[in-house]
C-alpha cells in the first residue's frame, strides 16, 4: 500500500456540513476500493482540504472520491513519512 495526499481547492459557497458529509460518503465506501483514509485537514482562511489515505494505486484512491460525491483533488501525490 501507498500513502498518497490530495489536495482540493473547495468551491466557493460550500458548507463545512458539505465538506463533512463528503469526508462521512469516502469513509463508507472505501472499502470497495481497498482505500483506507487516515487523516483529513481543512483550511478554511485559503478554502484548501487534504486527504491522507493509504491505497492500492492513485487511481483507486481517486475512485473513491469519485464514486463518493464527485469531488475530485487538483492534485495527488505518493508521499514517504521522513524518520
Amino acid at each position: 500500500m501507498q500513502t498518497y495526499l490530495d489536495r482540493h481547492t473547495v468551491p466557493q459557497g460550500v458548507t463545512l456540513e458539505a465538506l463533512l458529509d463528503a469526508h462521512a460518503r469516502d469513509l463508507a465506501i472505501q472499502g470497495k476500493f481497498g482505500v483506507r483514509y487516515l487523516k483529513y485537514w481543512y483550511d478554511a482562511a485559503m478554502g484548501v482540504v487534504f486527504c491522507l489515505s493509504l491505497a492500492p494505486s492513485k487511481e483507486a484512491a481517486l475512485a473513491v472520491h469519485r464514486d463518493a460525491h464527485g469531488l475530485m483533488p487538483d492534485e495527488i501525490f505518493a508521499v514517504e513519512e521522513l524518520v
